[in-house]
């Protein structure tokens, strides 16, 4: 994890106040009832990608709707796993909340965009270019 504080750059395990995202180091934030989609080295696995849109896409083979979102996660609920199924209702959700479209879908570049660390940058890009259009 990298974290700056008082302007100095810090590498440590333990999280930051400022919540960087460093895909470098995700294997320290998986969590059971999790997508799986990260191995337990911290590997990103295609396979595990893709089949989530094969079991819960239906509406849309490239997003997620609100509801197969909703039962993405009970899908992936482990019994008696309180906490790790709220931090991954919490991530989706938030994720959901920002990202989808003006059809309530939750598409698939997207979802990747956070599994590859991007996410973050285009939104940004995407809000600098909107600042610039309107001014």
């Amino acid at each position: 994890m990298v974290s700056f504080t008082h302007g100095k750059l810090i590498k440590g395990k333990w999280p930051s106040p400022l919540f960087p995202i460093e895909v470098k180091n995700i294997k320290f934030a998986k969590h059971s009832s999790d997508s799986d989609i990260y191995d337990t080295e911290g590997r990103f696995v295609p396979e595990k990608f893709e089949e989530l849109f094969n079991k819960h896409g239906r509406t849309n083979d490239n997003a997620l709707t609100g509801e197969e979102l909703d039962e993405l996660l009970k899908a992936n609920k482990q019994p008696k796993d309180f906490a790790g199924h709220i931090a991954a209702k919490s991530e989706w959700k938030i994720l959901y909340l920002l990202c989808k479209d003006e059809n309530g879908m939750l598409p698939k570049e997207t979802i990747r965009s956070v599994y590859d660390g991007s996410l973050f940058e285009q939104m940004a890009k995407e809000k600098q270019s909107k600042k610039h259009r309107y001014t």
